[in-house]
């Protein structure tokens, strides 16, 4: 489900094709299965999209479907497009796999009209071979036992005087580029601008060096929570869900939504799947308000319905940053800017951080 630097790395093997066949074969002998087979992550998550899209759809649909989960191994789903041999039907995977195994046909075009169209999902949901399955947040986190004031803003998280302390932040370049910017007074709308023009990155991490004393570096998605209960950090970037999930365990943590950072996980049909247009059923089921308000009940991840978003009560909209009030102040991630720039500033920013 979420996107958690607790869950394994994922991406495309640099093994050759041919290695990857002799290593795969076994999985990927037959020609698809009987029925549609829906691989998602797994866990608690998977759970909820049974309840609240699979049974319910199988109900409505009359046709049976499998479920299987996986960690998001893109070189499997390589070696079935390729090969023809496809076990899998409908797969669970992250915003940049999605453009990369779409840009190589990997993956099915789908047919938003015969999908009932894509007006009714949030920016960004519906794309050209994926739709998302699930929005994940990261947002300023903080224990509201343990500060007088609550902070407001990324610019409340720099300032190392009103709020002194240790922070919590990823040890990753992703996230903590777009909200040093954030914190220097750039408007949500124009992160990426400025992250992509001359000087936009060195403005990043010279905004990261005026607080980088007092940075603890998390990389694990159940630190930040666990940190902030001990006292360890009184700020820290953070999953959403697991701030959310906190709080109903009985910690006083909360979040500041305006200025988090949201993204996606997608629905996607791998190429050659036999069961291409009972999987786009499927996906426009789960698209409707309807199941979506019952998966949000079951488990606190964003839904991509834009009636859904409106219809979440205070408590459910106060952990969800795609509320109509939330999504005004909130910053997509622009994952083509990380496909194409992704690895080169991660490698800067291993660089910086050592330094």
């Amino acid at each position: 489900m979420r996107h958690d630097s607790s869950r394994p790395s994922r991406g495309f093997s640099n093994l050759p094709l041919i290695t990857l066949l002799a290593a795969l074969m076994p999985a990927v002998a037959a020609q698809g299965a009987p029925d549609m087979v829906v691989v998602g992550y797994g866990g608690d998550g998977q759970k909820a999209q049974d309840e609240a899209f699979f049974k319910p759809f199988v109900a409505e649909d009359g046709k049976p479907l499998i479920q299987s989960e996986y960690n998001g191994e893109m070189a499997r789903i390589r070696v079935m497009a390729d090969t023809g041999h496809v076990d899998w039907d409908l797969v669970q995977i992250e915003g940049p796999d999605l453009v990369r195994g779409c840009e190589s046909g990997m993956f099915e075009r789908l047919d938003w009209q015969r999908m009932g169209g894509s007006e009714r999902l949030i920016e960004d949901a519906a794309q050209e071979c994926g739709s998302a399955a699930l929005v994940w947040g990261v947002a300023l986190a903080y224990d509201a036992d343990r500060l007088k004031a609550a902070p407001t803003s990324w610019a409340d998280f720099w300032d190392l005087e009103k709020f002194p302390g240790k922070r919590g932040l990823r040890k990753r370049a992703v996230y903590n580029l777009e909200f040093a910017l954030l914190a220097d007074g750039v408007p949500v709308t124009d992160v990426y601008k400025v992250l992509a023009s001359p000087g936009g990155v060195d403005r990043a991490f010279a905004k990261l060096d005026q607080i980088k004393p007092q940075i603890q570096w998390w990389e694990a998605g159940a630190q930040p929570t666990q940190w902030l209960a001990a006292g360890d950090v009184v700020m820290t970037s953070s999953y959403t869900g697991r701030v959310a999930a906190a709080h109903q365990a009985g910690r006083n943590l909360d979040l500041v939504l305006p200025g988090s950072l949201y993204g996606m996980d997608y629905w996607a049909i791998i190429k050659g799947s036999r069961h291409a247009q009972q999987a786009e059923r499927l996906i426009a089921f789960a698209n409707r308000k309807a199941p979506q308000l019952e998966y949000i009940r079951r488990i606190p991840y964003g839904p991509t319905n834009r009636d859904a978003a409106a219809a979440l009560d205070a408590e459910q909209a106060r952990w969800i940053p795609v509320t109509p009030d939330a999504l005004a102040a909130s910053l997509p991630m622009d994952v083509e800017f990380w496909v194409d720039h992704g690895e080169e500033l991660e490698e800067c920013f291993n660089a910086w951080a050592v330094r």
